[in-house]
C-alpha cells in the first residue's frame, strides 16, 4: 500500500547545472546521488528529487519547506550566502524583514534559481 511507501517530492528545474550550483552555494546542499538525469538530495533523512522540467518555477505555491528549529538563525545564514527572502502581505498575519509570525509558528520564503518558492517553517 502507498501509505507504507516513502513519498519523494520533486523540485522541477529548467537548468540542472544552475540549480545544482544554487543549492550548493546558497543553500549548502550537495546531491546524495545522480540518477535518471536528475539529482537526489537528502535533508534530515528525507529525500527530494531534482529534475529538468518545462514547468519549473511556474507554481505560485511553495514547492517544499524545511521544518527548522531556529528560523531566524537559518534565515540569517542563508542571507549571508546571498539568498533573498520574499515579502508577502497575508491578511491577519504579521511579516517583518521577510519573516512571518502567525500564532505558534514562524515562516519565511525564498525563490531558488529556477523560480521555485521554497519555505522554512518553525513551530514555536
Amino acid at each position: 500500500m502507498l501509505k507504507d511507501s516513502p513519498i519523494i517530492p520533486y523540485i522541477p528545474v529548467s537548468d540542472l547545472a544552475r540549480a545544482r550550483k544554487f543549492y550548493a552555494e546558497k543553500v549548502g546542499l550537495e546531491p546524495k546521488m545522480e540518477n535518471n538525469g536528475g539529482l537526489t538530495y537528502e535533508c534530515g533523512g528525507a529525500e527530494v528529487f531534482m529534475y529538468v522540467s518545462g514547468g519549473a518555477g511556474t507554481s505560485k505555491a511553495s514547492q517544499a519547506f524545511w521544518a527548522v528549529k531556529d528560523l531566524r538563525k537559518e534565515v540569517a545564514e542563508l542571507r549571508k550566502r546571498g539568498v533573498t527572502f520574499e515579502q508577502y502581505d497575508f491578511p491577519g498575519m504579521t511579516m517583518k524583514d521577510g519573516i512571518m509570525e502567525a500564532g505558534d509558528s514562524l515562516a519565511a520564503w525564498f525563490k531558488d534559481s529556477e523560480g521555485n518558492i521554497m519555505a522554512l517553517i518553525q513551530s514555536l
